[in-house]
Formats: structure tokens, sequence, C-alpha cells
């Protein structure tokens, strides 16, 4: 994961668990395999007025996720006998490049002064 830091001070607590767990003070985990797609995906981790961390734009920008678009690789189709394929072209279905924790960029931000608890 490449992270990058936007301000100077504190930031958040974060841990990576695994091949793609993230969890934020021990209180908001993110399964982020689960939220890649074929588009690139920016998650927004705030904390509210009440000091609780949401994803989403609220109070205060703690930190951002970027997920890029899932990758996909060309995997030949095999042919199956006798069905008469000699000569054609050969066919290839679309196989998702498994998810990678490599690929996505965390952008920590300073917490404010009496911001977390």
């Amino acid at each position: 994961m490449k992270i990058i830091e936007k301000n100077e001070g504190q930031k958040i607590e974060y841990l990576q668990e695994g091949n793609n767990l993230l969890s934020f003070r021990d209180e908001l985990f993110i399964n982020l395999a689960r939220c890649e797609r074929d588009y690139p995906v920016q998650i927004d981790i705030c904390e509210n007025s009440d000091g609780i961390l949401t994803t989403g734009v609220s109070q205060r920008y703690i930190a951002q996720i970027d997920i890029p678009a899932r990758e996909y690789k060309e995997v030949p189709i095999e042919d199956v006998e006798g069905e008469g394929t000699e000569g054609e072209e050969e066919s290839f279905r679309l196989e998702p490049v498994p998810f990678s924790m490599d690929n996505v960029t965390l952008t920590l931000w300073a917490l404010n002064e009496g911001g977390l608890r």
C-alpha cells in the first residue's frame, strides 16, 4: 500500500490486516477487496461531530483510500474436441487479476487538535 501524508501532524492509527482489510482506530473496518470495481473507487474517511469515524464526507477529513479499477487478464478458452474450431482465431475470456493492497493508495491528513478521543 502506498501512503501519502498530506500535511504535518499526528495521523489516525490504522492497521493493514492481510491482503484486503484496513482498520482505523480499531473502530472502522473496510474490506478493500470487496470495494474494488471495474472503475476507480475513492473512499473518504471522516470523523463526525461526535468523534465517530464514518465513510463519506463529514465534519473532519481523516483519510482517503484510492482503489484503482479492477484489472483483467486474457485467458485462452481451450478447444473442446470435435467442435470444429480448426483454423479459427483462438478465443479468450477475461479473468480478474487478484486484488492486491500494493495497488491501493492511502492518503492521511493531520488530526485537528482535540478532534480525536
